[in-house]
């Protein structure tokens, strides 16, 4: 018998036993600083999102057809997506931080038949041409929703779709190359929803109220009758955010939970330090890239009754491994100052995480014969219910990003490198793609970088040269913020002497003994959608002309 599942049912299943709780609540700031709050209930914007499917059929979206969405975070962008997901149409989710031109080429990737969004979002892709050869239907949204949308007495009837199904394609960052469109099935959603209310404990009390920094995370919220109260900020930019909104949207609706990127977290403690605020958080999730102790030991002062975790995962993969913040302080912190890496915990049940071993190549079929030694630092592999089977239109980087496994399931390779210890615990060492290989040995950017985060605000492992020969050069940021400009001047003392510390614990360490070069940048570029990943690639380009235009006898 085949079993149909869509995740639109979640939330009418949520509709049917709350409609009155409120599922969507948005911020909006006046210049004055008042903040006033447009909301919605969850029986509402179930009936809400039957409507505009209705519409959207009678536009001509139906089943599989793939639908570009690109809508302003709020309760249109909940409705519309649920819409979509209602009719069985494929939705496309775009992060438009990302810049024109990789828009247009994921755009141009996904070939989208419909595109629904606001009237600038219209206008830009009249401009620029997003999706001109494939786009047959466009419908377009305002803040008093689609503009033929009716109250249809009846409701829609929700789609067949079964696990296989395609229900969306969310593109990845970018940090470390194009953004790919990750195919996301209605079974790998579930599967998501499943072990966010299991193993993360979200969704199971009756006043939850989320804080949802992150869009894509927030549409989580309604299959899990949490409330997703969507702050007044750009989602692009969320170590922007401005601290006082946000503690006013978690005051004024008494916000239980919250999601943000490292960036965020950093910013939103600093100001609750400096202002004395203290936040009563039960929950509290931060990912998107490694998050330093600093960071959670001030967030943990700030909201001292929550429950700090740091998923590691990825879009295509999501979430993999789960820590507590306490278990990083206590018992992880000071190995990972010495050069161990980051420690993400243990793998989430019902999946296979495994280490192979390095390699740039493809690999077509999973052998146990890849497996890494124990301790040994291998490329982290993962396969279960929640891991997407492959990109949309880009079947060389899921050749090179996938493996069959002889049940018929599929590996998915992170891109990242790390091992197991002892215990289980997964240990993350950085991204693949980023590791320096010279003469003599193989260096990772997360086991280096640790080694002289203590002397300066922040560093990035970087190789000059090409695999095998590279240099491995130090780039440092001191922590002062210079937007727009690439590289600083120091005055010469402080900066000799930092240098001077940081040639002395490289000599002091073994894993870092081959390091000589390090030069100031300043503030690191980050990746658009967490503001948290350095870009370590631009970084290399920059100090591969820098080191090339100085003489050995000057490099530091």
């Amino acid at each position: 018998m085949i079993e149909f599942v869509n995740i639109a049912s979640r939330l009418r299943v949520r509709a049917a036993r709350h409609p009155d709780k409120l599922a969507v609540v948005k911020q909006r700031c006046g210049r004055a600083g008042r903040a006033r709050y447009d909301s919605i209930s969850f029986g509402d914007l179930d009936q809400s999102s039957d409507w505009y499917a209705n519409a959207l059929e009678r536009r001509g979206i139906v089943r599989a057809m793939r639908t570009v969405v690109m809508v302003k975070p709020g309760i249109e962008f909940f409705t519309v997506t649920f819409a979509l997901f209602k009719l069985g149409s494929v939705v496309v989710l775009l992060d438009p931080g990302m810049g024109r031109m990789n828009l247009g080429r994921c755009i141009a990737d996904a070939e989208p038949e419909a595109f629904v969004g606001i009237p600038l979002a219209h206008a830009a892709r009249k401009l620029f041409g997003w999706g001109k050869r494939t786009v047959r239907t466009s419908v377009v949204v305002s803040r008093s929703g689609v503009l033929d949308a009716k109250r249809d007495v009846h409701s829609c009837e929700l789609a067949d779709t079964v696990a296989e199904e395609t229900a969306a394609i969310l593109f990845t960052s970018g940090s470390t190359g194009m953004p790919k469109g990750a195919v996301y099935t209605h079974g790998v959603f579930e599967a998501q929803v499943q072990c966010l209310h299991d193993h993360f404990g979200l969704g199971q009390g009756e006043d939850e109220v989320d804080l949802a920094t992150f869009p894509l995370f927030a549409l989580f919220d309604a299959g899990l009758g949490v409330t997703a109260v969507i702050p007044d900020m750009n989602a692009s930019k969320p170590g922007r955010a401005d601290p006082r909104r946000l503690v006013a949207a978690m005051r004024d609706q008494r916000v239980t939970q919250m999601f943000g990127s490292p960036a965020l977290v950093d910013n939103l403690g600093r100001h609750c330090e400096r202002e004395q605020i203290k936040l009563p958080l039960r929950h509290v999730m931060t990912a998107g890239a490694p998050v330093r102790t600093d960071i959670l030991e001030r967030f943990a002062s700030v909201a001292p009754q929550a429950t700090m975790v740091t998923p590691y995962g990825a879009t295509e993969a999501l979430p993999v491994a789960v820590i507590e913040s306490r278990e990083l302080l206590n018992e992880t912190r000071l190995a990972t100052a010495q050069g161990a890496g980051i420690c993400v915990g243990q793998p989430v049940p019902g999946l296979d995480v495994r280490i192979i071993g390095i390699s740039d190549e493809p690999i077509v079929e999973w052998s146990d014969d890849f497996l890494s030694p124990p301790g040994e630092v291998g490329e982290i592999v993962v396969r279960g219910p929640l891991v997407t089977r492959e990109y949309y239109n880009r079947p060389e980087q899921t050749a090179l990003a996938k493996m069959r496994h002889a049940d018929g399931g599929c590996w998915h390779r992170m891109g990242d490198v790390g091992y197991f210890d002892e215990q289980g615990r997964l240990w993350y060492c950085g991204r693949k793609s980023q590791r320096v290989v010279t003469e003599k040995e193989t260096l990772f950017t997360e086991q280096v970088e640790a080694i002289f985060n203590g002397i300066i605000f922040r560093t990035a492992l970087v190789g000059v040269g090409v695999h095998g020969v590279q240099l491995p050069v130090v780039c440092c940021d001191n922590g002062v913020r210079h937007h727009g400009r690439q590289g600083i001047t120091l005055c010469l003392r402080p900066w000799v002497e930092t240098a001077m510390r940081l040639k002395s614990a490289a000599e002091a360490t073994e894993l870092t003994r081959g390091i000589e070069v390090f030069l100031v940048y300043g503030d690191f570029p980050v990746d658009v959608r967490h503001n948290a990943k350095i870009n370590r690639e631009a970084l290399a380009i920059w100090a591969a002309k820098r080191v090339g235009a100085r003489s050995v006898r000057n490099r530091c």
